[in-house]
């Protein structure tokens, strides 16, 4: 009776060992891009643009996105910080692309604006963010992309 119960007891320690071995496979880091910026609403007071990500995922295994936290700076000037929960889903070896809105309201930094708009020189712009995801097993993806705005090629004639 006892070396039957260490034989099952061997048995099932061995299965439970190949199990976790099967779960070991080779992560690669999903790919997170800003694909375009559309411009809902650009008002005086409040200021609404929409962030399309794309996520590539390069695995076999679903990745499941929680939340997204971002800052938007225009040289150093914060103008927006936020987080936005999504809960969304990449398949395995596929992208997909989904949509944040961000809002900002520039009066608040008018004045320093003012100043940049009237330097007549191209304006850095940077967008930082994470991704949180997983739903056991938690992995933050980065995104930090940046360029510069020249101010009068986006000013109507």
């Amino acid at each position: 009776m006892i070396k039957r119960t260490r034989l099952l007891l061997l048995g099932a320690l061995l299965a439970w060992l190949t199990g976790c071995a099967s779960w070991g496979e080779d992560w690669r880091e999903p790919e997170v891009h800003l694909v375009e910026v559309e411009t809902v609403k650009a008002r005086l007071l409040e200021q609404e643009f929409v962030l399309h990500l794309r996520v590539d995922n390069p695995n076999d295994s679903r990745l499941f996105i929680r939340n997204v936290s971002y800052a938007i700076r225009l040289n150093d000037l914060l103008l927006v910080q936020d987080e936005a929960s999504v809960w969304r889903s990449v398949g395995g070896h596929a992208r997909r692309t989904f949509k944040i809105t961000a809002r900002t309201n520039l009066w608040q930094h008018l004045k320093p604006l003012a100043k940049l708009l009237r330097s007549k020189q191209p304006l850095h712009y940077t967008l930082q963010g994470e991704l949180a995801t997983g739903l056991l097993i938690h992995r933050d993806l980065h995104i930090s992309r940046s360029g510069e705005i020249i101010p009068g090629d986006h000013i109507p004639e």
